[in-house]
């Protein structure tokens, strides 16, 4: 560095205290509106108030169905509905457990959206990272072709996939609903378009000029790389194969059901017993509650992690 340099890092004319006026310029320096540490911006009324009204409209369905748990049928049909707690919500969720057999429910639908999401994160981000860095012949169409089955309404393969199921004597067992979702194209379009980006191309030669394998590769740099979207990708798909109705539905009974499938048998009789029908929805919701509490952090910092560049 030159002298001139020098005297200029050092001069006190060119280093105005925070917050302070430039002596240069006689103009301050811009803070955060609210004057917060680093210039953090903070909302004003208006937005606090927007947030939570939006929130509370996010958790009335929640709330409601803990209320209607709470009661009974009669009050129930009365007008205007409830909108506070009775005393029937242990009573009620006693009865939805034993009648629903819910205990089975939720390990099965615990057994079978978590292997769907591993499945579907697994391979989608291998099927994504070469779709999207790897270069071999029919690559494009063969994207296209994953793509494409996106638009295949799913009904229209019910009666041949139950067929085979049936062919390979897995009615009523949870493998009947595990396989035909365990890959997703919506998985590998996700993680396709993530890793074009995300995953430099240039870090894939360095692993291949240090002589790493395919299979190290995708351990050691890929995997790393995509743990934002996989995060993502992997909530999405439990949540959704927690919530599928069509398919369990089909693929089992209340011998060996799905929380959705075992739902099913709460609602049955001449007058359905709509509280205890809401306590069963609200003992299957509370595991994805749980999961979103303990996990939610790490998802959005994984998303925040992915979103930052350099």
């Amino acid at each position: 560095m030159s002298v001139l340099d020098s005297d200029r890092a050092t001069s006190p004319r060119t280093a105005p205290e925070p917050g302070g006026a430039d002596h240069r310029t006689g103009r301050g320096r811009v803070r955060g509106r609210a004057g917060g540490a680093g210039g953090t911006l903070h909302g004003g009324k208006l937005t606090y108030a927007v947030l939570i009204l939006v929130t509370a409209i996010a958790l009335f369905p929640l709330f409601w169905t803990a209320v209607a748990a709470s009661r009974n049928n009669t009050r129930l049909a009365e007008m205007p509905p409830p909108f506070w707690f009775g005393g029937n919500l242990f009573k009620n969720l006693g009865i939805a457990w034993t009648d629903a057999n819910m205990g089975l429910a939720l390990l099965n639908t615990t057994i079978v959206a978590g292997s769907i999401a591993i499945g579907t994160v697994l391979f989608g981000t291998i099927a994504g990272f070469a779709f999207a860095k790897l270069r071999f012949r029919f690559r494009n169409l063969l994207l296209m072709l994953t793509i494409g089955t996106m638009m295949v309404p799913p009904q229209l393969s019910v009666v041949p996939l139950f067929m085979a199921i049936a062919e390979l004597e897995w009615t009523n067992q949870l493998q009947a609903v595990i396989l035909p979702t365990f890959v997703s194209a919506f998985g590998v379009f996700f993680m396709r378009q993530y890793l074009l980006e995300a995953l430099p191309t240039e870090l894939i030669e360095a692993a291949r000029v240090d002589g790493a394998s395919s299979l190290r590769i995708v351990w050691h740099v890929v995997f790393p790389a995509a743990r934002p979207a996989m995060a993502v990708l992997g909530m999405l798909t439990f949540v959704m194969a927690w919530n599928d109705f069509f398919w369990p539905i089909i693929a089992l009974t209340q011998q060996n059901p799905t929380v959705q499938v075992a739902l099913t048998g709460l609602g049955r009789g001449y007058i359905p017993d709509q509280s205890v029908i809401m306590a069963g929805a609200l003992l299957g919701t509370l595991p994805l509650l749980l999961i979103l509490t303990v996990f939610g952090k790490q998802i959005v910092g994984g998303i925040m992690q992915g979103a930052v560049k350099g």
